[in-house]
C-alpha cells in the first residue's frame, strides 16, 4: 500500500481540516481551532500563490497526511501543517518521511536555502523525526524577522539547505 503524495488545493480543505483538527485537538489536546488557522480555508492563496506548497498523502483515496511550505521571503520558508493520521505513522508507511522529502525537494528546486518550523514540546516523536532529518534547534529570538509565528509554538527548528 504505497501512499500517493500530490500537491493539493482548496478542494481538499475540508479533508485537511478534519485530519488536522482531529490530531491537534483530540490526540494532543492543543487548544487551537479552525479560526486560529484560516490558512486551511484557502490553501491556494495562502500557500501556493506565495511560492510555497501544500501536499497531501493519500492511501486508497483517503487523505492521511499533510505538509505545507510557506515562503516568507526570497530564500526562506517555514514548514506548516505536518500531520499524519495515527494509523499511518511509523516506518511501515514512511508517510511523514515521504512528505518531508517532497517538501525539501520542492524547496531545493525553487532555490529556498533555509527551512524553519515551529512546534510544541509535547510532540516528542515529531521533534525526534526532525532531528533525524538534520533540523537543528534554534531560539525564537534568532528566527528570521518575517517567520510566520503560530500562537501555540514554542519550540523551533532550522534546516539549512545550502
Amino acid at each position: 500500500m504505497k501512499p500517493l503524495i500530490i500537491p493539493i488545493q482548496n478542494e481538499y480543505s475540508e479533508a485537511a481540516i478534519d485530519l488536522i483538527l482531529n490530531i491537534q485537538q483530540k490526540e494532543f489536546n492543543v487548544p487551537i481551532t479552525i479560526q486560529d488557522q484560516p490558512d486551511l480555508l484557502n490553501i491556494k492563496d495562502f500557500y501556493h500563490a506565495g511560492g510555497g506548497g501544500f501536499w497531501g498523502a493519500f492511501v486508497n483515496d483517503e487523505l492521511v497526511g499533510t505538509i505545507a511550505l510557506i515562503k516568507f521571503n526570497e530564500k526562506e520558508a517555514a514548514i506548516r501543517k505536518m500531520f499524519v493520521k495515527k494509523e499511518y505513522r511509523g516506518k511501515e508507511f514512511s508517510i511523514a518521511q515521504k512528505l518531508l522529502d517532497t517538501l525539501i525537494q520542492y524547496a531545493k528546486e525553487n532555490e529556498i536555502d533555509d527551512i524553519y518550523l515551529g512546534t510544541i514540546s509535547k510532540l516528542e516523536a515529531a521533534l525526534r523525526f526532525y532531528e533525524r532529518n538534520h533540523f537543528v534547534a534554534i531560539e525564537q529570538e534568532l528566527l528570521p524577522e518575517k517567520f510566520p509565528l503560530m500562537k501555540p509554538d514554542h519550540v523551533f527548528r532550522h534546516l539549512p539547505l545550502k
